[in-house]
């Protein structure tokens, strides 16, 4: 354990108010980080014990998926109690020392808050059901059927079928964007926004510095409850199961994506302000992601940072796509703030989705640090995971098995840490049976064994996060002069009187560069190196990069 117990690289941003942007962001998902007490699930105590290693990263904050009160039919996305912890992840003492370690490694702590629908074993929900005339009773959507029986409209769920469920004791539908046990909250009842908001105050006040915000764009639907438009064929890019899922024949203007929705972020974005809290929604929508991030991340009021799908997508982005994205970004969201993921506990591992070489991990690794925004990355990541095969037979994810075979559902890239060789779960647990299997393909790739490699993509990511953490021009920066020269990606950040030209070949053969004219430095994520003319980098190898840095005194020959 001595050797992930290193001090962290490179400066931190804990002292500044606005430390999120341009943070990395380290995505814990509890259930599979570590097990403290072998019953095979992972706990709040065990991401406590393992956050020396995750400081040992150079992160500046973590973000620690559900570990509410909840009948884990979604696994924790359906809360039944925003204001405790499930007994499985232990205890909130046990969460009050996950914040105190935290904040002693000089991490924040970001927590995923699920405002959109909760469980149907929220007391909540079970007072809405009751009947028409109970205190919560427009605290979720109901609605009458159409005359012949059917649901109110054509609202489909993203786990398949209906988005409306029947209910016989008020004999009505109610609303379930996901699954019929995750029923949607009515955000045009002022009293629910007021109850998450207090929420979100209750985690505030313990020490949370922010929130991530899942399906921030579900929060609100349309009170007339009008049918969605079809999508015609060529638009259905879904990041997940686009191919299989009716969802994605549909255009969700009125399900969701709500003007209205803005409203309430607003008043969010009040309630964590004096505590210095920030937060990153989830935005969930394959068409207008970039223009929905924009919305809801413009000015000083909204939402700090949102993350869309498009790095997410299941075919691997060239330099011209990259590009593209980036300049719409530009253009749809000048005045907000992205934050960007290639892999997170929705979508298969990235370097087994885009069927990643080693050294276009690599690559792949430093763009992320370069690019202008925040970053997310999933626990395994920096170990170049790729995705766990998983049988039928030990599936778990609801999504997984309502799709199968044609998709296997999000248990591939949840399966437990590798933190070393050791035993048959990989230091995860000493339980005969976790909830998951540990993946044998991954046991090569463990914590321990890449600690003793100075060449493993662990280090690698370690030197791109100090490298971005050490420039504020990769880490805060404006971006221009966006070009794609064939395979090969670069743009110049700056930040005050600084630059740098991040330039990547994503191909498999070597490819010119468009560098720009002056004296430059070099830099890289493994060592920085002496002055050169900027002439002198004409071409990159397959798969490799090169950013310069022009500062002050080399711009004036000192």
């Amino acid at each position: 354990m001595n050797k992930i117990e290193k001090q962290p690289l490179g400066p931190r941003m804990t002292d500044d108010p606005e430390w999120w942007r341009g943070a990395v962001i380290y995505q814990i998902y509890p259930r599979s980080f570590q097990d403290s007490n072998g019953d095979g699930i992972g706990d709040l105590a065990g991401i406590a014990a393992r956050l020396p290693y995750i400081s040992s990263l150079g992160i500046d904050a973590i973000w620690i998926s559900p570990f509410f009160t909840s009948p884990m039919k979604d696994f924790g996305y359906d809360v039944a109690d925003y204001c405790d912890v499930d007994p499985m992840f232990g205890t909130l003492g046990d969460f009050d020392q996950v914040i105190e370690t935290a904040h002693e490694l000089g991490l924040k702590v970001m927590i995923d808050l699920v405002m959109s629908h909760t469980s149907d074993q929220h007391p909540w929900f079970s007072n809405s059901r009751k009947s028409r005339d109970e205190e919560r009773s427009n605290w979720y959507v109901w609605a009458d059927p159409k005359p012949d029986g059917t649901p109110p409209n054509n609202w489909l769920s993203i786990f398949g079928g209906s988005a409306w469920q029947w209910d016989a004791r008020r004999e009505q539908y109610y609303l379930h964007n996901f699954l019929t046990s995750q029923p949607d909250l009515n955000f045009h009842e002022p009293a629910v926004q007021e109850a998450l908001l207090d929420v979100a105050r209750f985690w505030l006040e313990r020490g949370v510095d922010g929130f991530r915000l899942d399906t921030i764009n579900f929060y609100t639907h349309d009170a007339q409850l009008r049918d969605n438009p079809a999508l015609a064929p060529e638009k259905r890019n879904a990041t997940i199961a686009p191919s299989v899922n009716p969802y994605n024949h549909q255009e969700h203007l009125y399900s969701k994506n709500r003007p209205e929705n803005l409203a309430f972020l607003r008043k969010l974005r009040a309630v964590m302000e004096p505590y210095g809290a920030a937060a990153v929604g989830e935005v969930g929508d394959a068409q207008r992601g970039l223009e929905i991030m924009g919305q809801y991340t413009a000015g000083t009021d909204l939402m700090q940072m949102c993350y869309a799908f498009e790095f997410l997508c299941a075919v691997q982005p060239t330099a011209t796509r990259i590009a593209e994205v980036l300049q719409t970004v530009d253009e749809l969201a000048a005045d907000g703030w992205a934050c960007w993921a290639f892999s997170n506990h929705d979508v298969m591992r990235h370097a087994s989705r885009w069927n990643l070489s080693d050294a276009a991990q690599r690559v792949f690794a430093t763009l992320l640090m370069c690019l202008r925004g925040s970053v997310c990355i999933y626990q395994g990541e920096e170990l170049g995971l790729p995705e766990a095969d998983v049988p039928f037979s030990a599936l778990q994810d609801p999504y997984g098995i309502e799709f199968w075979p044609e998709f296997k559902g999000r248990d591939g890239c949840r399966t437990p840490m590798v933190w070393d060789q050791s035993g048959e779960n990989a230091g995860f647990s000493t339980s005969n049976t976790p909830w998951l299997p540990v993946s044998k393909e991954h046991l090569k790739s463990s914590v321990a064994a890449q600690e003793d490699a100075p060449d493993a993509v662990l280090h690698h990511y370690r030197r791109a996060i100090a490298l971005r953490s050490e420039h504020p021009a990769l880490a805060k920066g404006k971006h221009a002069d966006i070009q794609v020269n064939g395979t090969v990606l670069s743009f110049i950040r700056t930040y005050e009187d600084v630059a740098i030209f991040c330039a990547f070949n994503l191909g498999e053969e070597p490819a010119e560069v468009n560098q720009p004219a002056g004296t430059w430095r070099k830099l890289s994520p493994d060592q920085p190196l002496g002055p050169i003319a900027g002439a002198e980098i004409s071409r990159l190898e397959a798969w490799q990069s090169c950013l310069l840095i022009r500062e002050p005194q080399l711009t004036k020959g000192t």
